[in-house]
């Protein structure tokens, strides 16, 4: 399994990004067998949880801290992960990952495959 992360860059406070990952797997490790999510790790800090989406899309959870202004999605058909990020804030800038796993729920995500990160800095 292979994820590659991408949309990240500069943006202004209170702008918008929009991330995408693609998931590439074979047979044995087809994307629908697997909820997706997104998390991100900024400088210093560890690593956290942003967001999660299951299997079929039906279900969504999100950190706290991104309730309201951040929205995964996906497209089955096109084994891709989507986060739209919007009102970005300065806490915000870190790099972001996309992950291929388990759901649970509110906890997240139990991820099993991870991806490259992308880089999301917000400047004031």
């Amino acid at each position: 399994v292979q994820l590659q992360a991408s949309g990240g860059g500069l943006v202004e406070t209170g702008g918008s990004l929009r991330l995408s990952c693609i998931f590439s797997g074979d047979i044995f490790n087809n994307y629908r067998n697997y909820a997706m999510g997104w998390f991100r790790q900024a400088p210093g800090k560890e690593r956290e949880f942003v967001a999660a989406i299951s299997r079929t899309g039906g279900s969504t959870s999100y950190a706290d801290s991104v309730k309201g202004r951040f929205t995964i999605s996906r497209d089955n058909a096109k084994n891709m992960v989507y986060l739209q990020m919007n009102s970005l804030t300065r806490e915000d800038t870190a790099v972001y990952y996309c992950a291929a796993g388990t759901y649970s729920g509110s906890s997240g995500l139990r991820g099993e495959y991870w991806g490259k990160g992308t880089q999301v800095t917000v400047s004031s």
